[in-house]
């Protein structure tokens, strides 16, 4: 059985002083600075130097290859106070004092007064319990009694972490499972882009703390003669960057905007919303499968038709990947315009397409694969003939912007979602036309209530599929129907689909996102886009813009 190793950190003063490395607050705080404040702790335990037994509790602490979940109350910025400290040139002023001289060559006294530097100081306030947990999950039998009682003394003898002035009690056990208060924001490891890098110890950090500890004692040297010098202390370089991501923030994968531009480049290309979108999605892929695409990005077949085309390893059966592979996906993008006073904004036609990507994908790798999209020409599937070019565009053209750049907690569909399943797989709806059976107007309302929820148990489900957190999803308030929300859309029936989705329901959908407060309780969150669900989303179905600020 898998086992838990847990240290809680309580700050009794309510605040986090810790920064990171650009000077902006730290929260939660990083696994290597929990690892140093233990081994300041291990180092005050012992008196001179680390005796072996804690020294090797924390050499099997910073092997720990899995970064920790953490577990953390909420931290809110404060706009702080001023300091103004003393610099460190007491013997300096004292020394001309002796001299006999009290006024520079301005005449101004010589005192301590004229020697301090500006520092700001600017808390985190924590909420609820102040507390922290860290959080690692081990293998059976991965650590011997002596390392558990040893590394439980060490985290318990610890007083600060962070600044001087944070002061905390801390608690460490081996538990068998773990139940944390699901009031406090859980941090998760993650490999997509987005988050906050938080530094975490790898092994070799203890020695490489160590000597940098015998670095800052020795680090006024005196040569033969009497002079002294000072030897800089090295920056600590053992340690690797995790990207941590609370559960309820969203992923953000590489995007990049191309422009559809006609062939001349004097204007754009336009393609309807309802029918040629399918088509551009089409020409879209098959630009990106061609032969010397995949030369430039030094892809082979079998890369092309999983990563492109979302084909399986043979690529035969033209079934679709699985949820956790990665795929390039590319979608069509309708204008949202400004139609005058009556009208006000209306989803247009389509003159811009959105590239990114489903899963993993190094930003390097993104980055070469827009290189070489952009200036390559779209080939018409029936004509054989170019219908329009690649250009890069700034996600801030205004046609677009929204998609990306404003938050909001009510989206609704510019394209319709294709349910992820059958919404009828009883054929209940046969059941209320009128050459059925006549039914009581209460089994007509169980009927229309048990298709409700599955209609919604599918559209959490595609919400799921398409990487948004559990807890967001859950908190959702969903509402479904075959018009649309947005100014411009055409009924969800419509719109063409791939083959694979044409027997699936399409409907339009609005999306109030809420964020857990209290028990039983939400609130409105804003969020930034995009959002792209449904079987379709491949073919830019389930299309998502905000409906207000």
């Amino acid at each position: 059985m898998a086992e838990y190793f847990r240290i809680s950190i309580h700050f009794l003063g309510g605040e986090f002083h810790g920064r990171s490395d650009n000077g902006e607050s730290e929260w939660p705080p990083s696994p290597l600075r929990l690892f140093q404040a233990l081994t300041n702790a291990a180092a005050r335990l012992d008196g001179s130097g680390i005796a072996e037994q804690n020294a090797a509790a924390l050499r099997w602490f910073e092997a720990l290859t899995q970064p920790p979940e953490i577990f953390a109350d909420k931290a809110t910025p404060t706009t702080g106070c001023q300091f103004y400290v003393p610099d460190n040139v007491g013997d300096l002023v004292a020394k001309q004092w002796s001299d006999g001289k009290y006024f520079d060559s301005k005449n101004h006294p010589i005192d301590i007064a004229g020697f301090r530097t500006e520092k700001r100081v600017r808390p985190l306030v924590l909420r609820g319990s102040c507390a922290v947990h860290y959080i690692w999950k081990l293998g059976e039998s991965s650590s011997i009694a002596s390392i558990r009682e040893t590394i439980a003394v060490i985290a318990k003898a610890t007083s600060r972490l962070g600044w001087g002035v944070d002061l905390v009690v801390v608690d460490a056990a081996f538990e068998e499972s773990t139940h944390i208060d699901s009031s406090l924001e859980r941090w998760l490891p993650v490999e997509t882009s987005g988050g906050s890098p938080l530094r975490v110890p790898v092994s070799g950090t203890f020695a490489a703390l160590e000597e940098r500890h015998t670095a800052f004692l020795s680090r006024l040297q005196t040569t033969g003669d009497g002079k002294q010098f000072f030897s800089p202390v090295p920056p600590l370089e053992q340690f690797r960057v995790v990207t941590y991501r609370r559960e309820t923030e969203i992923a953000r994968p590489p995007y990049a905007i191309l422009a559809l531009r006609n062939l001349d480049d004097r204007t754009y290309a336009s393609f309807d919303a309802q029918w040629r979108r399918l088509h551009l999605a089409g020409m879209l892929r098959h630009t990106a499968s061609q032969s010397d695409f995949a030369a430039a990005l030094g892809w082979d077949k079998k890369r092309v038709d999983s990563f492109v085309l979302g084909h399986d390893k043979g690529g035969s059966t033209n079934s679709d990947v699985p949820q956790d592979s990665a795929r390039l996906v590319f979608v069509p993008l309708p204008s949202i315009e400004w139609r005058g006073e009556e009208r006000g904004f209306t989803t247009g036609a389509i003159r811009r397409v959105l590239v990114t990507v489903q899963g993993f994908c190094p930003n390097s790798e993104f980055s070469r694969i827009v290189r070489v999209l952009e200036g390559r020409e779209l080939i018409d599937e029936k004509s054989k003939l170019p219908a329009a070019f690649l250009r890069r565009q700034s996600e801030k053209d205004r046609a677009v912007d929204s998609y990306f750049s404003k938050e909001s907690a009510v989206w609704a569909t510019v394209t319709p979602v294709v349910l992820p399943g059958h919404d009828d797989p009883r054929q209940l709806r046969k059941r209320l036309r009128p050459e059925a059976p006549a039914l009581s107007a209460e089994e007509k309302a169980q009927i229309l209530r048990k298709l409700d929820v599955r209609i919604e148990r599918l559209l959490r489900k595609a919400l799921l599929d398409s990487g948004l957190p559990a807890p967001l999803v859950a908190n959702a308030e969903l509402q479904w129907r075959d018009t649309g929300f947005v100014q411009g859309v055409d009924l969800a029936s419509r719109y063409s689909v791939p083959d694979h989705c044409r027997r699936f329901r399409r409907l339009h959908v609005r999306i109030c996102w809420r964020e857990h407060i209290l028990e039983g309780s939400a609130q409105p969150i804003k969020l930034k886009g995009p959002f792209c669900i449904g079987s379709g989303k491949f073919a830019g179905l389930g299309l998502f813009v905000p409906l207000e600020g």
